[in-house]
């Protein structure tokens, strides 16, 4: 499945992310219409990636959020009662859509290298989709409340889970080597995140979102495949770029040109 194969088939995008935040939350929300929510949870969630990528969560205040998207302060506490409750809805929400996304891209697959092929294209691909939420989320995640800290790492065990099981599946079958899958697990789960924690990396170079996925699989199938059964059909990639560094500003705005 290439990107674009994906996209047609979620029509996954920060929009959908705010109408799945809107409808989880309606019963908080004071105002009722809801085409005006709508919006003005755009204006709201769109302030709070942009400053949030500028200096941090911790940093902004109601009135950064006034001044940015042109909403009164009493018109923002009609939609949400403080910076905490802002930080949860689109936390939470936001995990709960991604894993739904990742269960329903593998759920047909039954062969477990299959399976785990469209996991990591799946994870890849919902990470291009949402790249500002992903990166707001690896940076901000840890600076929750202890309730929103479990969630967190609840989050991150599922899908450190999720790779496991497909590669204790494999093995069993046969389909994989005897390596150990919850360190595999890891291994490919900072693959992916560098993806959208330093998206500005992969920019620079051209490196698309589909030939990043087939040069990490193309990574995890040499490690796990038995090399007479080397089912990656991948090209390889160009080595990744030496150069090193960039500021939360310069990777929120890679992040908005290449969501």
């Amino acid at each position: 499945m290439t990107y674009a194969e994906f996209q047609q088939r979620f029509q996954l995008s920060a929009e959908r992310l705010y109408q799945e935040i809107y409808r989880a939350n309606r019963e908080k929300i004071q105002v009722k219409k809801e085409a005006t929510v709508l919006r003005n949870l755009t204006r709201i969630f769109d302030a709070t990636l942009k400053i949030s990528n500028e200096k941090g969560f911790a940093a902004m205040s109601m009135r950064d959020f006034s001044r940015e998207t042109g909403l009164s302060l009493g018109a923002l506490y009609s939609y949400v009662a403080s910076k905490e409750d802002l930080l949860e809805m689109i936390l939470g929400q936001g995990r709960v859509l991604v894993l739904s996304i990742l269960e329903e891209a593998i759920a047909r697959e039954a062969d477990p290298v299959a399976r785990l092929h469209a996991a990591v294209r799946a994870h890849l691909f919902v990470s291009e989709a949402l790249q500002p939420w992903f990166y707001f989320s690896f940076m901000e995640a840890k600076k929750m409340g202890r309730a929103g800290k479990e969630q967190t790492l609840a989050s991150e065990m599922y899908t450190d889970r999720l790779f496991a099981d497909i590669l204790r599946a494999g093995q069993t079958a046969g389909a994989f080597r005897p390596r150990d899958p919850d360190q595999s697990a890891q291994a490919i789960k900072a693959l992916l995140q560098e993806w959208y924690v330093k998206r500005w990396k992969f920019a620079r170079t051209g490196v698309s979102v589909d030939r990043y996925a087939d040069f990490v699989l193309e990574f995890i199938d040499a490690f796990h495949l038995p090399a007479r059964s080397n089912r990656s059909n991948t090209p390889s990639v160009v080595p990744l770029p030496a150069r090193h560094g960039g500021s939360r500003r310069a990777a929120g705005a890679a992040g908005k040109e290449n969501a």
